[in-house]
């Protein structure tokens, strides 16, 4: 068959060349680069730059501070896997405690949607009966991106006019301006799901009471 299909080919050669053409063509239109062609519709295939092999999962962290991870693990570790088991389009619910926090790893079929998923683990956590977990803990999920999904990383540094390095710039200005302004604008960027803040000091706030001026009032 291979034999005939080559001699076809050679002794065709006006269909050689328009089959070559047609290929050609077709791989300018879905080339994943920025190419201005004009004459040739564009229909780019999507690239990852970090391709997510990960699982079809969602996350649900729980914190209990102070606790040991035994105290965790039959207290929010055990009631909470048990609860998540029933839910839809489930292949296996995996859980890990820790000392003060507990992970639970609910792994869902490949052709379940991932915000349908994200979805119905919500609905199963706001409905949770009263008493299931100890007082004041309270689960969350976590976020819809993986470790494998950054796919940027920037540093915020101070320069002068001329755009040069300079100082004057401790590390607690860096993080409170990376935390209230430039964090707020990669946001709003679309297809943004997360934006990490690392390093820094974070800004707190300490308040001093005069026991003496309190009593007065």
């Amino acid at each position: 068959m291979l034999n005939k299909l080559i001699k076809y080919f050679l002794e065709n050669k006006l269909v050689t060349f328009i089959f070559l053409i047609i290929i050609i063509a077709w791989g300018l239109v879905v080339a994943p680069f920025n190419w201005n062609i004009n004459f040739l519709p564009q229909d780019p295939v999507p690239v990852d730059a970090i391709p997510d092999i990960g699982e079809n999962q969602q996350i649900v962290f729980t914190e209990w501070m102070g606790r040991s991870p035994q105290d965790v693990e039959d207290q929010i570790t055990y009631p909470l896997t048990t609860s998540l088991l029933g839910l839809p389009g489930v292949k296996s619910v995996r859980s890990s405690s820790a000392f003060g926090f507990s992970s639970i790893y609910i792994i869902f079929e490949e052709d379940i949607e991932f915000y349908w998923s994200r979805s119905r683990v919500l609905e199963k956590l706001n409905s949770l009966p009263a008493g299931l977990l100890p007082e004041g803990v309270q689960p969350k999920l976590g976020p819809d991106a993986t470790a494998l999904g950054q796919v940027f990383w920037y540093t915020l540094e101070g320069r002068d006019e001329d755009g040069k390095p300079s100082g004057g710039w401790d590390l607690h200005e860096l993080r409170s301006i990376q935390d209230y302004f430039v964090r707020y604008s990669l946001s709003a960027v679309s297809g943004v799901a997360e934006v990490a803040s690392v390093g820094g000091y974070i800004k707190e706030y300490q308040i001093d009471i005069d026991p003496t001026a309190l009593k007065a009032y």
